[in-house]
């Protein structure tokens, strides 16, 4: 996989996450999709949420090539605090690729939940609505005969910045092994708009929440620690290759505190042939 990506280091000798080759990478997600898609499943339509971020975009450019503009269907899902921002930016990947585009409002749904919960926080707030979201994907796929496709990135990944059962549920997820700053990359190569390149990256659960707001770092420090991280590198060697001692440690228990969301759910095993635990594919190995 080294032709996909490249480590690359500023003047001050400190190392950036990897970027990305933008071709290859385009291709080879392009096979993926088609592959796991028409391939493995016979089925030839994506569902997509659409929520004005980068993220959704590079993933509807990338199936709008794979299966074609006409077989993929994104849904705008705004709740009532949501930003009209985000149904615009949405509308704007709409149209460059002419790909099919409902909106469907869920302030309803989730509403009918949190009547009886009227003490619940923002956390789970943010947490009924992802969910809600992926409800209505995967009944739209039902109707469409079609796949969800996921959204999330490698870095939200590691970091545990997702619902868990709701952004990470979706069978097929093209982005899932690219840094936040290499789906900027992509999105540059695939020519996503400007506007949804440069604006602030937010979960949009609330008034001016951001992602790096809530992470408390940003995303170019964050992918340039777990870049080295996955090397093998301890903490006390970032910090001697000279990054942030506190940056590296907020990566590090974020990554070591949200392990068990990179997972299954864990079954009690009772056979030596449990599922996902020892009967695996050919491809699982």
């Amino acid at each position: 996989m080294k032709q996909f990506v490249e480590v690359t280091a500023s003047l001050d000798g400190v190392l950036h996450g990897p970027r990305i080759n933008g071709e290859l990478a385009t291709r080879w997600l392009v096979a993926f999709l088609r592959d796991e898609l028409i391939a493995r499943r016979k089925i030839r339509r994506a569902v997509v949420g659409l929520s004005g971020g980068i993220d959704s975009a590079v993933t509807a450019y990338l199936c709008a090539r794979a299966l074609g503009p006409e077989n993929v269907y994104t849904f705008r899902m705004p709740y009532r605090s949501s930003s009209p921002a985000s149904l615009s930016d949405a509308q704007l990947v709409v149209d460059a690729l002419g790909i099919h585009s409902r909106t469907i409002e869920i302030t309803g749904a989730v509403e009918g939940y949190l009547q009886f919960e009227p003490d619940a926080d923002a956390r789970r707030r943010g947490n009924v609505m992802a969910r809600t979201r992926m409800l209505v994907l995967f009944d739209q796929s039902a109707k469409l005969d079609a796949l969800p496709v996921g959204t999330g990135n490698k870095t939200e990944r590691l970091l545990g910045y997702f619902t868990w059962h709701a952004d990470d549920t979706p069978p097929v997820n093209p982005l899932g092994d690219l840094f936040k700053t290499q789906v900027w990359d992509l999105a540059r190569y695939l020519g996503v708009p400007e506007a949804l390149i440069a604006k602030a990256p937010s979960a949009d659960l609330e008034a001016n929440q951001t992602d790096e707001g809530d992470l408390g770092i940003t995303y170019a420090q964050a992918d340039a620690i777990l870049a080295q991280m996955l090397l093998g590198y301890s903490d006390a060697q970032l910090v001697e290759r000279g990054f942030d001692e506190r940056d590296v440690a907020t990566v590090r228990r974020r990554v070591d505190s949200t392990h068990w969301k990179r997972h299954l759910p864990t079954t009690a095993m009772l056979t030596n042939t449990a599922i996902n635990e020892f009967y695996l594919r050919p491809v699982d190995f």
